[in-house]
């Protein structure tokens, strides 16, 4: 091999090398789309923010109802991790083949909270036929959708349980989503709402009036699967076994949730 031969060979070479590690780079800082309920804004921005600093790797995050964001999956949105707030949009997005099912896993637990204005006084202790009609006066209740949206679902049963639906079913102030009804009650503009424990532990401007029994509704359960159209579904795989470790776990606690165990 002539010496402008090997010169040219050795070019080639380094070119080869910066141009591999170039590719890898990109593909390293390409972030992880996060499709999540809007009640886990604050512990998955946290969660995010420690996954990258510890690995490098950039994870961005959309928030909103778990009934959006599976439908917005099943018109082609392009996100390679869901967390719901209930098991039964992530079964919708698996009946229709759109997540790997091998991948869902069970993270993280919740309760459901009555809650009102910081500077209210309402005083209510949640049973059987509690007068939360009498406790609403003339206002509404804020709640995310009963008909779609989990936390508005979850609201519904226990209301229904304890016998009081039929009284409030027709002054229901409908949000969005969760954190929507935690709004309308931050600002007075009702003066009782249903939302997450979570939820009302990250607003100072309200206070949790009560929890509801948790045998008033069915168990509060986030799913979380890597979707089937993700464009990343390794890096997936790898954020959504760290949100099942410890790190992730002391994050989630700092918030109210409870962790499900990691299955063996």
């Amino acid at each position: 091999m002539t010496l402008t031969s090997r010169a040219a060979a050795l070019m080639a070479a380094v070119l080869a090398g910066l141009f591999g590690a170039s590719s890898s780079a990109l593909a390293q800082a390409r972030p992880v789309n996060v499709f999540a309920a809007a009640s886990l804004q604050n512990a998955l921005k946290d969660a995010g923010r420690a996954y990258t600093a510890e690995t490098g790797q950039p994870v961005q995050f959309s928030f909103a109802a778990s009934s959006t964001l599976a439908r917005q999956i099943e018109q082609g949105a392009k996100a390679d991790l869901y967390v719901s707030a209930d098991v039964d949009w992530m079964s919708y997005l698996a009946e229709r083949k759109l997540i790997t099912p091998e991948t869902r896993r069970d993270l993280l637990t919740n309760r459901l909270a009555l809650i009102a204005p910081k500077d209210s006084g309402v005083r209510l202790k949640i049973a059987r036929g509690f007068p939360l009609a009498k406790a609403l006066g003339p206002g509404r209740l804020a709640m995310a959708d009963p008909d779609s949206v989990p936390a508005g679902k979850y609201g519904k049963a226990a209301l229904t349980a304890l016998g009081v639906w039929d009284q409030v079913k027709d002054r229901v102030a409908r949000a969005e989503n969760v954190r929507a009804a935690l709004t309308f009650v931050a600002r007075g503009e009702a003066p009782l709402g249903i939302t997450y424990d979570t939820d009302a532990k990250v607003e100072p401007q309200v206070r949790i009036v009560d929890l509801f029994p948790e045998s008033t509704h069915p168990r509060i359960i986030y799913p979380a699967s890597v979707t089937s159209g993700a464009t990343q579904p390794q890096a997936a795989a790898r954020f959504l076994g760290w949100l099942q470790g410890s790190k992730a776990g002391a994050i989630f606690a700092q918030y109210g949730f409870k962790t499900l165990a990691r299955p063996r």
